[in-house]
């Protein structure tokens, strides 16, 4: 594997990563007022790739947020308790609000290192047909 296609495999890797992270927190901030919903974490990891030589992200399983439930008071909603409390969501929607901004940039920073790379290659591509 040359080395333009090792960028472009490693900057793909990161976009498909931030991508699949973007999803879980799009999901986390669309529950954030659903009862009893736990936050999506995913860990990001380090795959060797020994047939092209490089590393890659690679995304984990996805887990729940084991932190405590808001406890909500609203003795009107069908899932109050006898004291008129009920689990609310663990999704901080500041904390998601800036993960996503942090996994767009992430993933702007990919793209624009695969379209470097892509670039650099085809210039090299018309300066060897000259």
């Amino acid at each position: 594997m040359n080395e333009f296609a090792k960028a472009l495999s490693i900057s793909t890797s990161g976009m498909q990563a931030q991508s699949t992270r973007l999803r879980h927190l799009s999901e986390n901030i669309s529950n954030a007022d659903t009862p009893g919903y736990r936050r999506k974490t995913i860990p990001f990891r380090t795959e060797f790739d020994a047939g092209g030589g490089v590393a890659k992200v690679e995304v984990g399983r996805m887990s729940l947020d084991q932190s405590e439930l808001e406890q909500v008071y609203d003795p009107s909603h069908p899932l109050a308790d006898d004291a008129g409390f009920f689990n609310g969501s663990n999704v901080d929607l500041l904390i998601e609000l800036a993960d996503a901004r942090e996994a767009q940039r992430s993933y702007e920073a990919n793209l624009k290192m695969f379209e470097q790379a892509r670039q650099m290659s085809s210039s090299l591509m018309q300066l060897l047909r000259r």
